[in-house]
């Protein structure tokens, strides 16, 4: 009996995990540039000063999908994305060098290239940072220029260039904060080198690569799994009680 409660326990447990991935997928499904996860679940031995003769469920994470959303058009001069392959550097609050798809780039008060969230954007020599302009506009190859204070429209200034890079997908996995980052292990010497060949398009924005349709069937499948371990969980303990009065009864 404690077999098949310990099974029906670790399952309920790790569908609750899987289903908890799955709701962030969806509840992302219009964050611009976000990456879905896979979710997946395994079984696994208990390990100790034992027999193995127990073994759960274990939902785990085994990688994120990389792939590309589809592209949406803003005409707002400081949304870029990245055509095909590629990303964008930042640097999170913690200083380092991160990587995202998100390309709704904003300008502090003190002239600093920011993401929407308040991550400093990369340039060629560290942050983007403008001198005071009358116009600011990001060309194909990721180049920022301004048309200075007082300067004739078509007087264009390059003042850097958005730093894009394109490590292997393999090296690269999804941390907690959302961004993308080298797996450990997988660093390079220094910092990550720039891609020349990436392509960038202004006025657009990327959109998240979440199936909503998908998630919401993913989430309904696990829901019904869980009420079947609940299940599993109640068979055992009535099969217990009736063993408890079986043996009263001798």
């Amino acid at each position: 009996m404690d077999k098949a409660l310990y099974l029906g326990m670790s399952g309920a447990k790790q569908n609750m995990l899987s289903q908890r991935a799955h709701a962030n997928n969806l509840a992302n499904v219009n964050t611009t540039g976000f990456k879905k996860d896979f979710a997946q679940a395994r079984s696994m031995p208990v390990f100790g000063g034992h027999h193995p003769t127990r073994a759960y469920a274990m939902a785990e994470r085994p990688g994120t999908d990389l792939s590309a959303g589809a592209l949406m058009q803003t005409g707002r001069k400081m949304d870029v994305a990245i055509e095909g392959e590629g990303w964008l550097a930042i640097q999170n609050n913690l200083g380092e060098e991160v990587f995202t798809r998100s390309g709704s780039l904003q300008i502090d008060v003190n002239g600093l290239v920011r993401l929407g969230t308040g991550e400093m954007v990369l340039g060629n020599g560290g942050p983007v940072a403008l001198p005071p302009f009358d116009n600011v506009q990001v060309g194909a190859d990721g180049t920022v220029s301004i048309v200075p204070v007082g300067g004739p429209p078509d007087q264009l200034v390059e003042v850097d260039r958005l730093k894009l890079v394109n490590p292997p997908p393999e090296a690269l996995e999804k941390g907690l904060d959302g961004f993308i980052r080298r797996k450990p292990g997988e660093g390079i010497d220094g910092e990550e080198p720039t891609d020349a060949n990436l392509r960038v398009a202004s006025g657009f924005l990327e959109s998240s690569n979440v199936n909503a349709v998908e998630e919401m069937i993913s989430n309904l499948q696990l829901s019904r799994q869980y009420e079947m371990q609940v299940k599993v969980m109640r068979t055992a303990n009535e099969n217990s009680e009736a063993a408890a009065r079986l043996l009263q009864n001798l």
